[in-house]
């Protein structure tokens, strides 16, 4: 107990992270939230972490926040690049902590909402992004490391992070030559261990972290019924007025290339919409997996009629620095992935 002398700690508003599966209700609960705070006189503004979203016109494939949505809740990070342009983790991560960064400074709370994983935690967690250069490792010559020969194999390459990494090649499968190379090239980009690189499960911004969680056949209904409203809704013109202007990764975009061959003949509008359902479907999978490796969220019941409540007494629990000494201990007992570093 601090004595009398000793000034009270000031704990911060802690920044509100809302994951979760694609079509769970992030986007509603964010708004939500937002609304709470704001009846207790607490200004609050959503920043998006959703990677996709961040292209301009690119609106019903994603999900964006509607016009409504967005009148209700200020946005950020919406609609900030061409869909020509490429968006890298790296970027959003620049982009993201500057937002953060002038809205607290504001004292406004910021409310970051998105399902692309590796961003959201790119945006508040101890990550860094080693860039690539194309004369280290398998590259070229001229560099600092000779072009490697062909004849070296997945064993040679390994046992050489072995002796220069062992912590990184203790985490990593030594029959992935691709991610046992850039390994290497991290460590001859940056002049420390792969692992030093790592993402840590450790907050860099006050964080609380919820997530929305709800049973597989209600979510599978969910998706069915937004994909079917997204074609209702125009989606498939959508893609043809913006195919000419789809850079590589934009393309990537779930729903975009399946419409792109519905375009060009290849398949029926029936066969369109439910192999966008069912990729949607695999996709919402993999985001809980990945979510679920992180033991700092919060998990609640999308569906639950008390939500807001409940998502509400999490985040005064957190501002008041009542799940500080669990999640600074958090990256003490997980297993990390490391060849998940790009």
């Amino acid at each position: 107990m601090p004595s009398a002398t000793e000034p009270t700690p000031i704990v911060a508003p802690r920044l509100v992270s809302i994951v979760g599966p694609t079509a769970s209700g992030k986007t509603g609960l964010g708004i939500a939230i937002a609304r709470r705070l704001a009846e207790r006189g607490e200004h609050a503004q959503i920043v998006n972490a959703d990677a996709y979203q961040m292209y301009r016109g690119m609106d019903i494939g994603t999900a964006k926040a509607s016009a409504q949505e967005q009148a209700a809740v200020p946005h950020h990070l919406l609609d900030v690049i061409d869909p020509s342009g490429t968006m890298t983790v790296a970027r959003f991560q620049q982009m993201a902590r500057t937002v953060i960064s002038d809205l607290q400074a504001q004292g406004i709370r910021p409310i970051l909402v998105g399902g692309s994983g590796l961003y959201a935690r790119a945006a508040i967690d101890d990550i860094s992004f080693p860039g690539t250069d194309p004369d280290v490792g398998g590259g070229g010559g001229g560099g600092r490391r000779p072009p490697r020969p062909p004849r070296e194999g997945a064993g040679a390459l390994f046992a050489e992070l072995a002796q220069r990494d062992p912590e990184a090649a203790a985490r990593m499968d030594p029959h992935n030559p691709r991610r046992t190379v850039r390994a290497l090239e991290v460590i001859e980009l940056t002049g420390r261990p792969y692992s030093a690189s790592l993402p840590r499960y450790r907050y860099v911004i006050p964080s609380v972290q919820i997530g929305l969680d709800l049973p597989r056949e209600d979510l599978d209904a969910r998706i069915d019924e937004r994909t079917r409203r997204m074609f209702d809704d125009g989606f498939i013109d959508e893609v043809e007025r913006l195919r000419p202007h789809l850079g590589m990764t934009a393309a990537r975009a779930l729903g975009y290339q399946q419409v792109i061959d519905y375009l060009d003949g290849l398949r029926d509008l029936d066969e369109t919409i439910a192999d966008v359902a069912q990729k949607t479907r695999r996709l919402a999978r993999k985001q809980m997996g990945w979510f679920g490796r992180d033991p700092r969220i919060h998990w609640l019941q999308a569906l639950n009629p008390r939500l807001v409540d409940n998502a509400m007494a999490i985040i005064d629990v957190a501002d008041q620095g009542g799940y500080d000494h669990i999640d600074m201990h958090a990256d003490e007992y997980v297993q990390h992935h490391l060849g998940a570093l790009h």
